[in-house]
């Protein structure tokens, strides 16, 4: 095989798409992909150093505030509790989430470099599947939580014992780590590409595929099940959950007892609006306009925002956190 960093850019129609993949199927002219190319959020030199900054600040935020939260639940006896162990936990996966991506784009614009091997590409879209599949299935778990905290209030504790929160945790990452390996066995079974230039700033599994020269079907499929796991799932048990905490919610007598029990899923509620609704914002915009540059830009919402503002969701609106982040601080300063 001779490996090559070019190849003749795509054709705008899926046949002739088809044609271009079988021709380089051929005996005599075998090609294969060593490398891709990042074509990032924007070309434009001037507009570099801003880029530059803005990530990097971004990326320090999301890490302290995420690093905060997870240093401030271990240290505190107090916040010792199913929800802030998942909370913890979710803090760990942000920051493996945005690690995945931001750190590699602030890298290629202070190098003034686009590549990216094809082995690192692998790997960055494995860690990506895997953080973000993680940060999904975390979600549902802790809607999970707050259902049995209102809905079965006396036998919480009974119910979310150290061990079953445990295990939730492992089953969570065990389903995630799957699901990243069997989409990497797919793209590892591709051999041929029809483009090396990739429109995003970081390898985007759905972009990758659709550069594939293999089978469409094959490709959607996979498509489908890692969507169905790590989406559709998810958000079902969610929607279930909170159906059941609001129709317990309703049948409290006294507002004042509904208000202090939605409260205490208000930030949850707002993650998972955020989270869900910039993810599914952006396929859905990318299926519609199918603009990859667009979509690129779009993507900077759950991939680098939503890590971000989730540490100031939870803190803003927990006594307990905040009050656990001074006494930390005042600690360690």
């Amino acid at each position: 095989d001779i490996h090559v960093s070019t190849f003749i850019k795509p054709q705008q129609k899926g046949d002739q798409r088809n044609k271009e993949c079988q021709s380089h199927m051929g005996p005599q002219n075998l090609t294969s992909v060593s490398e891709f190319f990042l074509l990032g959020l924007s070309e434009d030199p001037e507009l570099q150093p801003f880029l530059f900054v803005l990530f990097l600040s971004t990326y320090l935020v999301t890490l302290l505030g995420n690093l905060l939260i997870t240093l401030a639940v271990t240290s505190d006896s107090h916040l010792h509790t199913p929800m802030y162990f998942f909370l913890s936990n979710l803090s760990l996966a942000d920051m493996g989430f945005t690690s995945t991506t931001v750190p590699r784009m602030i890298v290629n614009i202070q190098t003034h470099s686009r590549v990216i091997s094809y082995a690192g590409s692998l790997t960055q879209m494995s860690f990506f599947m895997l953080f973000g599949c993680l940060d999904s299935l975390l979600l549902t778990v802790m809607a999970y939580d707050r259902f049995v905290a209102i809905c079965h209030p006396l036998h919480y504790l009974v119910i979310m014992n150290r061990r079953l929160c445990s295990l939730l945790v492992l089953v969570s990452l065990f389903i995630s780590l799957l699901i990243s390996q069997m989409h990497n066995a797919v793209v590892l079974k591709v051999a041929y590409f029809r483009d090396v230039e990739i429109s995003h700033f970081f390898c985007d599994p759905s972009q990758l595929l659709n550069l594939a020269c293999s089978d469409p079907s094959t490709n959607n499929i996979v498509m489908y099940c890692v969507g169905g796991i790590s989406g559709f799932l998810p958000i079902s048990g969610i929607l279930f959950s909170y159906y059941k905490i609001v129709s317990s919610i309703l049948r409290v007598p006294s507002s004042g007892g509904r208000y202090r029990a939605f409260s205490t899923c208000g930030s949850h509620l707002a993650v998972v609006c955020l989270f869900y609704g910039t993810g599914l914002g952006v396929y859905l915009s990318w299926a519609v306009s199918l603009s990859p540059r667009k979509a690129a830009v779009a993507s900077v919402m759950y991939t680098v925002v939503t890590p971000m503002l989730n540490p100031f969701i939870y803190s803003l609106r927990n006594r307990d956190i905040k009050r656990a982040m001074r006494w930390f601080l005042s600690q360690t300063i």
